[in-house]
C-alpha cells in the first residue's frame, strides 16, 4: 500500500472512530419509551388534577360529547401479526394477514367481525380463509357453514378490549374508574408523556398523553393473556396510536401498533369508518348455547386424558389428542415425550406416568420444538425437579420462558422456584438402554432448524416432532416439513417403518415416503 492510500485508510478509520464515539454518546441522551421522566410534574397536565387532564384529552380527539355519541362504528381495516408462537426459526417471524369488516356496537355492547386472513404457512392454494366471530363481553361464536361453534377466551378478550379499551372508548372508561390518579410520567418516542392509571377488570392500565397535543399516544398493561402468550405469564403490553386522521369531527388513530413484551406482534391500519349506522339484529344473532360454552373454556390451561390410548411396542404408550405424549419404560426409568400446552396438562401426563409405572422413576422430559403451545408446560417439568432434553438452539428461548414472571396467575414453578436441570441436544444422543433406548436427532431442515426426532433403533419406529399433519383427504399439510424429515432419516441411515408426530398418530413409513414423492411432484 502506498503512503497516500494509508493514510486516507487511517484518516478514515479515525473519522468512523470519532463518529461512533460521538454517535454513541447522543444515543445515550436518547430516552427510551416507557423511561421515567424524573421530578416531572405531570407533562401538558400541570395544575390540573387527573380528571381534567383526562378531560383534555379528549378535548384533543374532539370532545367529551364528541366521544359519548358514537353510538356504534364500522371499520374496514388490514393488519398483520407476527407468529411469535409457531414461526419455524423465531425471529424476524412469519407473518400472516388479515383484512377485516369489523363494527363495535357500544350501544348494546356486541361486535360483529368478518375477516379474510391470509395465512403463510398453508398449502399452496388453500392460503386464505374468512372467519366472523360475533360476540359480546359475555359470550360469544365462530360462525361456520352448519352451526355456531363457541369461540375462544382470546377471542372474548379481544372484544372486551375492543369495546372498552379501543381509540374510541379508551378516555370515557379512564374517567369513569374510580381509583383514576397519576403515575410518573414517561417518555415516548423521545416525547414526554403525562401518565393517567386506573383499573379495568382487575388489570391495571397506564394511559401516555402527550405533552405537548394531549393525546393519548399508547396505553400500557401487564397482564395475562389467554391466547399462545398463555405460556409468558405476565406478559407487559404496549398499544400505540398513531397516524391521527380526522373523521366527522372526531380525531381517531388510524394506525395501531400493539407489542408484547418488546416484541411488534401485531399491527392494524385503519382504512375506513362510518359512525351510528343503522345496525341490522339478525347480523348479531348467535346460538345462546355455544355462546355460553365460550365463556366457559378453561382456554390454554387444559387437562390431560388418557382415554385415546395406545401402546406403539412394549412399554411405548401413546396417548393422543390435540397434542400427542408418550411414556417411555426403560430399564433404569421412563421418559415423558414432550410437555405441551400448559402446565396442567404436563402435570397430568406426569401424574399417568407414576400411576404406570409407580416404582420407576421419570428420567427426564423430552421437548422436542420451540413452538410456544409444544413447550407450555416445561415450567411444570422443572417446577417437578425433571431433567430436560431440549434442543440447543431452543436453550435461549426455554431460559426466558422459565425465568419469566407469573405473578398473576402463579404456576408451581413461581410458588416454588428451581433451577433448571438441562440436557442439550447438539447432535445425536443417545437415552437409555434395553428394547425402548431411543436416540434424539436434531433435523436442522429450513423448516425444521428448530425441532429433534426420536428414534426407537429396536421397533423401527420415529417420533418426527411437529412434523407429520395429513390433512382430511390424506395428502400432507406442509410436505416440506416431512420431505426434511425424510432427509434426516436417509442422512442418519435409519430404518424406518412407522413414523408419528405431535400431531399425527402411527402411519406407515412408505406411505409418508409416497406421499412426499408426489408433492413434490
Amino acid at each position: 500500500m502506498d503512503r497516500r492510500k494509508r493514510s486516507r485508510s487511517t484518516a478514515f478509520v479515525l473519522s468512523s472512530l470519532a463518529f461512533a464515539i460521538a454517535t454513541s454518546a447522543l444515543a445515550t441522551d436518547v430516552p427510551r419509551d416507557g423511561e421515567t421522566i424524573p421530578g416531572s410534574a405531570h407533562e401538558g397536565c400541570a395544575n390540573l388534577d387527573v380528571h381534567a387532564c383526562v378531560e383534555q384529552a379528549m378535548a384533543a380527539m374532539g370532545g367529551h360529547q364528541q366521544l359519548t355519541s358514537i353510538a356504534n362504528v364500522h371499520y374496514q381495516t388490514t393488519g398483520h401479526v407476527a407468529l411469535t408462537e409457531q414461526s419455524y426459526r423465531q425471529q424476524p417471524f412469519i407473518t400472516a394477514y388479515e383484512r377485516d369488516e369489523l363494527t363495535l356496537d357500544f350501544a348494546r355492547q356486541r361486535l360483529l367481525s368478518f375477516a379474510t386472513v391470509t395465512w403463510p404457512e398453508s398449502d399452496p392454494h388453500q392460503f386464505e380463509s374468512t372467519q366472523t366471530l360475533v360476540a359480546t363481553p359475555q359470550g360469544g361464536v365462530n360462525r361456520a357453514e352448519k352451526a355456531d361453534r363457541p369461540c375462544s377466551l382470546a377471542d372474548l378478550d379481544a372484544t372486551r378490549d375492543a369495546l372498552a379499551l379501543g381509540p374510541e372508548r379508551l378516555l370515557l372508561t379512564a374517567a369513569a374508574a374510580p381509583d383514576l390518579h397519576y403515575a410518573p410520567s414517561q417518555w415516548l418516542r423521545g416525547t414526554p408523556h403525562a401518565v393517567v392509571a386506573f383499573t379495568w377488570q382487575g388489570v391495571p392500565i397506564r394511559v401516555l398523553l402527550n405533552g405537548y397535543n394531549h393525546l393519548p399516544d399508547a396505553m400500557e398493561s401487564t397482564r395475562t393473556f389467554n391466547d399462545f402468550w398463555f405460556a409468558w405469564g405476565d406478559v407487559h403490553q404496549r398499544v400505540y396510536f398513531d397516524n391521527w386522521h380526522l373523521f366527522q369531527g372526531l380525531l381517531l388513530p388510524t394506525t395501531i401498533v400493539e407489542q408484547r413484551n418488546g416484541i411488534d406482534w401485531r399491527s392494524t391500519q385503519l382504512l375506513d369508518a362510518t359512525f351510528n349506522d343503522k345496525l341490522d339484529d339478525q347480523r348479531f344473532a348467535m346460538d345462546a348455547d355455544a355462546a355460553s360454552k365460550s365463556a366457559q373454556s378453561k382456554g390454554w390451561n387444559r387437562s390431560f386424558s388418557d382415554k385415546a390410548r395406545s401402546e406403539l411396542a412394549p412399554g411405548v404408550q401413546l396417548y393422543q389428542g390435540a397434542w400427542n405424549t408418550t411414556l417411555i419404560k426403560q430399564d433404569d426409568g421412563v421418559l415423558v415425550l414432550e410437555a405441551p400446552i400448559s402446565p396442567s396438562y404436563t402435570q397430568g401426563i406426569l401424574t399417568k406416568a407414576r400411576s404406570e409405572y409407580p416404582n420407576q422413576p421419570i428420567k427426564g422430559v423430552l421437548t422436542t420444538s420451540d413452538s410456544w403451545p409444544h413447550l407450555a408446560g416445561v415450567r411444570e417439568a422443572v417446577a417437578e425437579g425433571m431433567t430436560v432434553y431440549a434442543l440447543d438452539l431452543n436453550r435461549p428461548l426455554l431460559e426466558r420462558q422459565i425465568s419469566a414472571p407469573h405473578h398473576l396467575r402463579p404456576d408451581a414453578l413461581q410458588q416454588h422456584p428451581k433451577a433448571p436441570h438441562w440436557i442439550d441436544v447438539a447432535g445425536k444422543l443417545e437415552v437409555g438402554h434395553g428394547s425402548n433406548r431411543v436416540v434424539l436427532y436434531p433435523l436442522r431442515g429450513a423448516s425444521t432448524e428448530r425441532q429433534y426426532m426420536v428414534y426407537f433403533p429396536e421397533h423401527h419406529l420415529l417420533y418426527a416432532s411437529d412434523t407429520l399433519a395429513l390433512n382430511p383427504d390424506h395428502s400432507l399439510y406442509d410436505p416440506q416439513l416431512m420431505h426434511e424429515v425424510v432427509q434426516a432419516v436417509e442422512r442418519e441411515q435409519l430404518k424406518v417403518d412407522t413414523v408419528y408426530a405431535m400431531h399425527e398418530g402411527p402411519t406407515p413409513w412408505s406411505d409418508v415416503v409416497k406421499l412426499v414423492d408426489a408433492a413434490g411432484r
